[in-house]
């Protein structure tokens, strides 16, 4: 053998770092085979996964029952404004009465929008399908129409009120559309002919 060759610098690595070496491999291959961290593993791998589920639920479980609420107020209140049991009605009796019943959505009175449009019935033009809702990152507000109408007319009501995403980077914090304030607004929308 010749003293540049492969096999020869080889043998003098081994014969210089051959205990050395060996006893890395044998502890690395002791570790690896080692079982006093898998619990630590499996709880590193299993528990994200389980608080993104959770936190998910929460989110879901809070908007259906923010939409739900704010659903029944809008009914309720449509319901006594239709009959007449709302003594001329403002946009601000309608507020107070809609967010009196949806206690459940926090600063409602301050950023609910309200829109009651009376619908033709000789050509059934329905007003554009954006709701105004309030961005809280601007300081300009949608234009909205207050219109309580007259006796058999058929009117459309429209409330929106914007809310926060108590979990903004889980599925259902992500899916939602969203203000530039990371907010989303619960939608209503509701029909009704005013009674005589």
């Amino acid at each position: 053998m010749t003293a540049g060759s492969p096999i020869t610098t080889t043998a003098r690595r081994e014969g210089r770092f051959g205990p050395a070496w060996a006893a890395l491999k044998a502890r690395c291959r002791d570790a690896w085979l080692r079982e006093e961290g898998t619990a630590t593993v499996e709880f590193v791998l299993v528990v994200p996964l389980i608080l993104f589920i959770f936190m998910s639920a929460i989110e879901a479980g809070v908007l259906m029952t923010r939409q739900m609420m704010l659903e029944q107020a809008v009914d309720i209140t449509m319901r006594e404004l239709r009959l007449g049991l709302i003594a001329n009605p403002t946009v601000g009796k309608i507020k107070t009465e809609v967010c009196d019943r949806a206690s459940i959505l926090p600063n409602c009175d301050a950023e609910i929008r309200i829109e009651l449009t009376p619908i033709s019935t000789s050509s059934w033009s329905m007003p554009s399908s954006r709701v105004g809702c309030f961005d809280r990152s601007q300081n300009v507000q949608p234009a909205l129409t207050f219109n309580a109408g007259v006796a058999h007319q058929v009117m459309l009501v429209r409330v929106c009120v914007p809310q926060e995403t108590m979990f903004p980077t889980t599925a259902a914090g992500l899916s939602l559309a969203k203000d530039s304030g990371n907010n989303y607004g619960l939608v209503v929308t509701s029909a009704f002919v005013n009674e005589p």
